[in-house]
């Protein structure tokens, strides 16, 4: 066997239903007395639970949450943080809430509880993105990797049907390109695969019946895997065409990452046959992009760039992004093949 450098990175992890009711426990154990909970707006109600469970171990709630991680509404949440005397945050959600804590914690160090509702797996990452002046970027510290993360199949029983698709294949993304980036090991390759397979079994069955239980677990635990994957590996292009479109042209995460998806991969696969043979395995298709493609559309999930908000004039400015920082990829780079896959993503094209 090749020589390979694997890091496994600190986390708690407590998984299973009915799991939020050990959030106190958790909380005390990471000795937060006082926890600012955080929410996006639409999950105001949710976090309210969670603030009214905690009782007088929560300072408030603040349920602003925007995603790309604006860092004005990072400097809101930080006043009220230190308002109310939080020593602690919960964040509850995706991950726009999950990147809101961690912009907290690099900010002040503070411990982080996570307990994610969606698939999308910044909780297992020290990995940050954060946008100003219509620019994302992103860095690595340690000092925004959560604590501690409580999955809770319950939580994820009422995410409707077409975001579990984009969330499920948002974490996709992550398990992918850990097989091929610079990073990648057999170790990490092996929970890809494990994780790919796990969410490829789910998001049909819960296409099909949103409140099936066992679908849910499949897919938070494959979700789990591969935000591991992303959390101790690497990226390449798919991720870096995600960015540079999610944060010019304020383009919604999950849904960016499930249209470029296929259209990355099938850019790469002539470059990373053991990959594409592992993704074979997973998919249960000789056409992994395709397949890809093909599960996240009958779930009725957007699969056009244009569908999302980018203007077809922003494809050049893409391209040009895209080429300003150099990065890691297996494939090496070359302008019009770049062009044709923004363009392919912008129309929805399937893979060819």
């Amino acid at each position: 066997m090749d020589a390979f450098v694997y890091t496994g990175l600190p986390a708690h992890v407590v998984f299973g239903s009915g799991t939020v009711e050990k959030i106190g426990e958790e909380l005390e154990a990471l000795g937060i007395n006082k926890a600012l909970v955080l929410s996006t707006p639409p999950q105001a109600k949710q976090a309210q639970a969670i603030v009214d469970r905690l009782g007088d171990k929560a300072a408030g709630l603040f349920s602003n949450a925007t995603m790309h991680t604006p860092t004005h509404i990072t400097e809101q949440a930080l006043a009220e943080f230190n308002r109310l005397g939080a020593d602690g945050v919960v964040s509850i959600g995706g991950g726009s809430t999950i990147g809101l804590g961690k912009a907290i914690a690099l900010r002040n160090d503070t411990p982080q509880l996570v307990l994610p509702t969606t698939y999308a797996g910044s909780e297992m990452t020290a990995i940050i993105g954060q946008t100003e002046d219509g620019l994302k970027t992103t860095q690595t510290t340690l000092k925004v990797l959560p604590e501690t993360v409580i999955y809770d199949v319950d939580f994820t029983m009422t995410l409707p049907p077409v975001m579990s698709v984009t969330s499920g294949m948002n974490a996709i993304a992550h398990a992918v390109e850990a097989m091929y980036s610079a990073k990648a090991n057999p170790v990490l390759s092996l929970m890809a695969e494990e994780a790919v397979a796990a969410m490829m079994r789910a998001l049909p069955k819960i296409t099909a019946d949103a409140s099936d239980r066992d679908a849910r677990s499949d897919a938070l635990y494959g979700a789990w895997l591969c935000a591991v994957c992303l959390g101790s590996g690497g990226v390449a292009l798919h991720h870096k065409l995600c960015h540079v479109l999610g944060g010019t042209f304020n383009l919604p995460h999950a849904e960016t990452h499930t249209i470029v998806l296929s259209h990355a991969l099938g850019y790469n696969a002539p470059a990373v046959p053991e990959t594409m043979a592992r993704l074979a395995r997973a998919t249960g298709s000789d056409d992994p992009a395709g397949a890809l493609y093909d599960v996240a559309k009958a779930g009725g999930a957007p699969m056009a760039l244009k569908d999302i908000g980018m203007p077809e004039d922003g494809i050049e400015k893409a391209v040009e992004i895209a080429f300003k920082n150099p990065y890691f990829n297996p494939r090496p780079l070359e302008e019009a093949g770049i062009r044709a896959i923004i363009q392919a993503a912008w129309a929805g094209d399937r893979p060819s």
